[in-house]
């Protein structure tokens, strides 16, 4: 029973993620139809008077954040988080995620809930795992997120957390976004990275610290089909990661009953995220691009020096290295 409670936990997750904004749309369309209509229009008026709400700070709740159903989640696989450093509270902060996986259940576990007792392990730090900016169009699934302390992944939103909003933010950027996810793999070490600044532009302006993060087990949950460059199919998925936002994968897991039949179920394999040591960053407004490219060259060190200290505690072997695009 436990087993396929922790199951239904992570599925209703992933149906959540995939298919609630879209049936939440068309659920509201067709009241508009029906004899609820006026049901329908004051969630209309709704929406619109809080339009604005998740991009100035969110409406995070601690009692969804500490469902039971996310420790079911969190054992699944299981995901565990790691601490090597205190945070100060009197500092705001913005955590780099590697890699992005196909749905980042490390930074959602970890970050959107309070699974893995992240409260308890930075006392005084909030965090704000930022994600795409469209999700929060969608009726219902807008909300759901926000419950979660997640916030969209822009300039206005990010902007607020780290200048109006105190200090003890933490804001979680998935830095290879939706191009990193097109070519992750069980055993693959990959980030992109080397072209992605603009974080650590934002961290300069706001005075932010910057925080490696890394997930050992992220790109083993599932397993995908990865086109080679130049590709008909690479190439459709890269003009649909620019029309929608993210990345058209075509990836499996397991079935509900079976680890040996294919589905929508990730496999439970072991997720640790590795939380590393703060860059102290001075605040700059307009930092220069020599600057940029300083803490970005000390972001990159500080990142694979993490992955090196514990790549062979997770199954890596001391020849393995990280791989960054």
């Amino acid at each position: 029973m436990e087993k396929h409670l922790q199951v239904i936990s992570v599925l209703q997750w992933v149906i959540s993620f995939l298919a609630m904004g879209a049936a939440g749309t068309v659920l509201l369309i067709y009241m508009f139809c029906t004899d609820l209509w006026v049901i329908a229009a004051m969630y209309t008026a709704w929406l619109i008077f809080d339009w604005n709400t998740p991009k100035q700070g969110g409406r995070r709740s601690s009692w969804v954040r500490n469902w039971t159903m996310w420790t079911y989640f969190r054992d699944y696989f299981p995901i565990r988080l790691i601490k090597t450093h205190n945070l100060l509270p009197s500092r705001n902060y913005i955590f780099g995620y590697h890699p992005h996986g196909i749905f980042s259940f490390g930074a959602f576990c970890n970050f959107g809930t309070e699974a893995t007792g992240f409260s308890k392990k930075f006392p005084g730090i909030k965090p704000s795992l930022a994600t795409l900016a469209g999700n929060f169009r969608m009726p219902v699934f807008r909300d759901y997120l926000m419950s979660g302390g997640i916030c969209p992944v822009n300039r206005n939103s990010i902007d607020y957390l780290l200048s109006q909003n105190g200090t003890g933010n933490a804001v979680v950027i998935v830095v290879g976004g939706a191009a990193e996810s097109l070519n992750c793999a069980p055993g693959k070490n990959s980030v992109t990275l080397n072209n992605r600044k603009g974080f650590v532009r934002l961290a300069l302006q706001q005075g932010s610290d910057l925080v490696p993060v890394y997930s050992f087990g992220e790109n083993d949950v599932y397993k995908q089909v990865i086109f080679e460059e130049r590709t008909w199919w690479r190439l459709a998925q890269k003009r649909l990661q620019k029309i929608i936002g993210f990345a058209p994968c075509l990836f499996h897991g397991c079935g509900f009953f079976s680890s040996d039949s294919w589905g929508m179920v990730p496999y439970n394999k072991p997720i640790t995220t590795i939380v590393g040591e703060p860059i102290t960053v001075p605040k700059i407004e307009q930092p220069p691009r020599d600057m940029v490219d300083l803490y970005h060259a000390m972001y990159i060190n500080s990142l694979t020096s993490l992955f090196d200290k514990y790549k062979t505690r997770f199954g890596l072997k001391e020849s393995d290295i990280l791989h960054i695009h």
